[in-house]
C-alpha cells in the first residue's frame, strides 16, 4: 500500500513491479553502481522560522548520491529550488564525486498536479530541460522518447531558466487565484456574482477560466511556500522590489481563510462556543490526502480553538489531519459529520460535496445553515429549501 493517496498510482506500481521493470531499494551504493540516470525529487519545504526554501534534503541527496556513483552517469534534479541552486550543486558534485567518474547535472522541473500525477507524468504538457551540454540533453531525450513521439513540447535551456520556469508557473497560478479572490472582496461589499464575473473574463482566451475559482484560497506544499521562497531569493539578489506584489498575493490568500472564519461567527451570532460545526473537506484540493497548509484545516482549527465543537469529514484527509490536530473530531462519513450540526462549512470541492442538495442534509442538521467556501453550490436551491446560505464573494444581505 502507498503511504499517500494518488489515483492510478498503486495499479501502475503493481504492474511494473510484477513485470520486473520497477524495484525499490534504500541502498545508494547499489543504485550508484547500476543506474545511468538518477532523478532527485526530494522536498524543499519552507525553512523553519523563515520564508526561504530549506535545501537540506536536496543538498544531502545530491552529495550522498555523488559519493555513491561509480560509473559515468547523469543526475537530474526535479525539485523546486531557488534560482542558482543547480549551478551550486554542479560544483558540489564536482567536488564530491569519484575522480574517475564522469558525472554531470541537468535540471528538469516537475509540473505534475497532485491527484493527476500519473496522467501528468505519462502525458506532460511540456518538458523543460536545463543542461550544459548536448550529451546530457540527448540522454534525457532518450528517457522521454515516448512523450516526444507524441509531440510534447521540449524546451531546452540553461539551469537558471529551468529553475525559474517552475517558480514562475507557481507564482502565476497563485496570483491568478488571489486576483479573483481580490475581486471577491469587492463583490462582498458592493454586490455582484463573483462566479459570473470569473466566467466572463475567462472567456477571454488571453486569460482563460482555469484558476479563477473564488473561495477560501490555495494551499498545499507548493504554491504558498514557493511564492515565499521566491520573494526571499530575489531579496537575496537585491531585487526584492521585483516580487513585492507576491506578498499581497499571499496576504489575500490568508485573508480568505480569516473571512471564512468571520462568516462562521456572523452566521452563529458571534458565538461559536459549544456550537457543532461540520467542516467538509480539509485536504488542500480534491483527489489528494495532502493537508499541508490546507485552507479548510486552517479554518477548522481556528474555529476549534475558538471553542466550537468541530466535526471534520474528508474522503482522504482525515488521517493526516489527525496527526496535526488530534483533539478535533474526525468522522468516517458525511452524515456522521453533519448530524446535529448548527453550521456546515464546505471547504474542499470533492465531487461528493459539489453534488450535495438540501435534501441530503435537511434531516441531519440541527439548524439549516451552510457556508460554501468554494462557490460550488447553487445558492437558490439552498435558500428555497429554507437554508441560511453564505458564499465567499457574495454580499451578505443578498444571502
Amino acid at each position: 500500500d502507498l503511504p499517500f493517496h494518488e489515483p492510478g498510482l498503486p495499479e501502475l506500481i503493481r504492474k511494473h513491479v510484477t513485470g520486473g521493470k520497477l524495484r525499490f531499494t534504500t541502498n545508494l551504493d547499489e543504485v550508484g553502481a547500476w543506474a545511468d540516470v538518477h532523478f532527485i525529487a526530494v522536498g524543499t519545504p519552507q525553512v523553519r522560522g523563515g520564508t526561504g526554501a530549506d535545501m537540506t534534503y536536496v543538498d544531502t541527496a545530491t552529495t550522498d548520491l555523488a559519493r555513491a556513483i561509480t560509473k559515468d552517469a547523469l543526475i537530474v534534479g526535479k525539485s523546486t529550488v531557488p534560482v542558482g541552486t543547480a549551478a551550486r550543486l554542479a560544483d558540489l558534485i564536482a567536488e564530491t564525486k569519484h575522480p574517475e567518474v564522469n558525472l554531470s547535472l541537468a535540471w528538469n522541473p516537475e509540473f505534475l498536479r497532485e491527484g493527476f500525477a500519473v496522467e501528468d507524468t505519462l502525458t506532460p504538457d511540456r518538458l523543460v530541460i536545463g543542461t550544459t551540454n548536448t550529451h546530457d540533453e540527448n540522454t534525457l531525450r532518450a528517457v522521454y522518447a515516448e512523450a516526444l513521439d507524441r509531440d510534447t513540447p521540449w524546451i531546452s535551456t540553461d539551469y537558471q531558466t529551468a529553475e525559474l520556469v517552475k517558480v514562475a508557473a507557481n507564482a502565476f497560478l497563485a496570483t491568478k487565484i488571489s486576483f479573483i479572490n481580490a475581486f471577491a472582496e469587492v463583490t462582498e461589499t458592493v454586490g455582484g456574482d463573483i462566479t459570473t464575473l470569473a466566467d466572463a473574463i475567462g472567456h477571454d482566451t488571453r486569460i482563460g477560466r482555469k484558476f479563477l475559482n473564488a473561495g477560501v484560497g490555495f494551499g498545499g506544499g507548493c504554491l504558498p511556500k514557493d511564492i515565499r521562497a521566491l520573494q526571499t531569493r530575489v531579496a537575496e539578489l537585491g531585487l526584492d522590489h521585483s516580487m513585492r506584489f507576491l506578498d499581497e498575493v499571499d496576504q489575500i490568500n490568508l485573508r480568505r481563510r480569516k473571512k471564512t472564519v468571520a462568516l462562521a461567527f456572523d452566521t452563529l451570532d458571534q458565538n461559536v462556543i459549544g456550537k457543532k460545526i461540520a467542516v467538509l473537506g480539509i485536504t488542500f484540493k480534491p483527489l489528494s490526502d495532502d493537508v499541508r497548509d490546507s485552507p479548510g484545516l486552517d479554518v477548522a482549527a481556528r474555529l476549534f480553538n475558538a471553542g466550537a465543537d468541530v466535526a471534520i469529514y474528508d474522503p482522504q484527509g482525515n488521517h493526516n489531519a489527525a496527526k496535526r490536530y488530534p483533539r478535533i473530531t474526525y468522522t468516517d462519513t458525511l452524515n456522521e459529520a453533519v448530524t446535529g450540526a448548527e453550521l456546515v462549512i464546505l471547504t474542499t470541492e470533492w465531487d461528493e460535496f459539489k453534488t450535495l442538495t438540501p435534501e441530503d442534509l435537511n434531516d441531519q442538521v440541527t439548524t439549516r445553515r451552510i457556508i460554501d467556501a468554494r462557490n460550488v453550490l447553487n445558492p437558490h436551491h439552498w435558500e428555497n429549501a429554507g437554508w441560511t446560505f453564505t458564499q465567499l464573494g457574495r454580499k451578505a444581505q443578498d444571502s
